[in-house]
């Protein structure tokens, strides 16, 4: 089913617009994959704010012209589909998933920062925790000097209370 002219400008101005406000694009090949899986899939992107979309080529590449992933332009051949996220890592993690358990979906690249990843360079941003997980690893940072120091004062009050309730103790015992 082709697509008129006027179909083509909106799918290419809907592709410009998630291209303006995302920091990942990531491209895997799609072929054999179930409805069923592909499903699954978009389900999974949804809920991580990934835009999953299958698009002619052509009208990716006009799309990204000019835009931080014009860099993989000569990449996009083939049925492939096309992951947007305004997180860094949340299109690499989601389409990196769930390759690990479907072998149809084969990763063919991305581009990050004006550019161009192979297929390792998304498995490696995949790989990096989420944004939420580095905040919470460096507060637990910031927070085990500070931890550390009031473990060390407790167990010195606790050290000099025990010595001051001896005192009255053997005061006591004396008289």
């Amino acid at each position: 089913m082709s697509l008129n002219r006027s179909e083509k400008e909106a799918v290419i101005a809907e592709v410009t617009g998630l291209a303006a406000k995302a920091q990942t694009l990531v491209m895997a090949e799609y072929r054999g994959i179930t409805v069923a899986d592909m499903t699954r899939l978009r389900n999974n992107a949804r809920a991580q704010g990934v835009s999953l979309s299958v698009l002619k080529n052509t009208l990716a590449r006009r799309a990204v012209a000019g835009s931080a992933f014009e860099a993989v332009g000569d990449q996009m051949t083939g049925p492939l589909i096309y992951g947007f996220s305004e997180d860094a890592v949340a299109a690499a993690k989601v389409v990196a998933d769930f390759a690990k358990t479907n072998d149809k979906l084969v990763i063919r690249g991305g581009a990050f920062g004006g550019k161009a990843l192979d297929v390792e360079g998304v498995k490696q941003l995949a790989s990096i925790p989420s944004k939420e997980v580095l905040l919470a690893q460096l507060c637990g940072l910031l927070m085990s000097p500070i931890s550390r120091t009031a473990v060390v004062l407790g167990a010195l009050a606790a050290k000099k209370g025990e010595g001051a309730a001896a005192e009255p103790a053997a005061e006591a015992a004396a008289a």
